[in-house]
């Protein structure tokens, strides 16, 4: 994970927000450029469906080509956010930025069989259907590469920055990533097996439009990191457990 190093600008808030800084540059580059594609996807995608759902798409996708071309996000202004700074250190999510999802699941497997599976990452695409490939590129960071949204791509780098074996595994992006995540996995026995309980945080590339024009595709976080979770319960009770090495 909803599922690693390159360096995602920090989401910053402004105390004010007036009409003069509005048409500023308010979007990082790596934003700006996914705007557009996703975007451009967008407005193709709808135009050949032909319908009225087909034509709310165009239109979501002709915002995100604005977003993307124009380097500003008017959403972003009147919250006072702007992720084109790129001189902070480390990756944050601001509190009420961004989307989280929650999500668990019980697994007929011991806590110890399930975290070791998981916190070995380069398994991970095994079961998330979206994740293309995790490397690890230095001791507790890896280089997540997952297909976004009507088949864009999407690369972010984060590093381990909480575990307790067993039990806990939590991380986030580094600047520089397309995309700002922050989650973690708890791990946790029961009677029954494990419970499996994943937090996730992330700005997706086009922020919440992007959020929102994916979901109207059928592709919304909840729904995907919910898919996944069966993924994992079905692999690993079944005992197919193809380990990377």
């Amino acid at each position: 994970m909803v599922a690693a190093t390159a360096r995602i600008p920090d989401v910053h808030r402004h105390p004010e927000t007036s009409p003069t800084n509005i048409s500023q540059t308010n979007v990082g580059d790596a934003e700006q450029l996914i705007s557009v594609i996703a975007g451009g996807a967008l407005v193709g995608y709808g135009l050949v469906k032909s319908t009225l759902g087909g034509l709310g798409l165009a239109a979501i996708g002709g915002m995100l080509v604005h977003r993307g071309m124009s380097g500003n996000c008017q959403l972003y202004s009147a919250l006072g956010i702007n992720t084109a700074d790129k001189h902070s250190p480390q990756a944050s999510i601001a509190a009420g930025a961004g989307t989280k999802v929650e999500e668990s699941i019980t697994i007929h497997r011991s806590p110890e069989d399930l975290f070791a599976f998981w916190r070995q990452f380069e398994n991970l695409p095994q079961v998330m259907s979206n994740l293309e490939s995790v490397e690890r590129i230095e001791p507790n960071r890896y280089r997540w590469k997952a297909s976004g949204p009507l088949g864009t791509k999407v690369t972010w780098d984060a590093e381990v920055i909480t575990e307790r074996a067993n039990e806990l595994i939590g991380w986030r992006s580094l600047q520089g990533s397309e995309v700002d995540t922050a989650g973690s996995v708890h791990f946790v026995g029961t009677p029954n097996g494990t419970e499996v309980r994943v937090s996730l945080k992330y700005n997706p590339p086009g922020g919440k439009v992007g959020a929102i024009a994916a979901w109207l595709t059928g592709s919304s976080g909840q729904q995907q990191i919910r898919a996944d979770l069966q993924r994992f319960k079905q692999r690993m009770e079944s005992g197919q457990m193809a380990l990377a090495r």
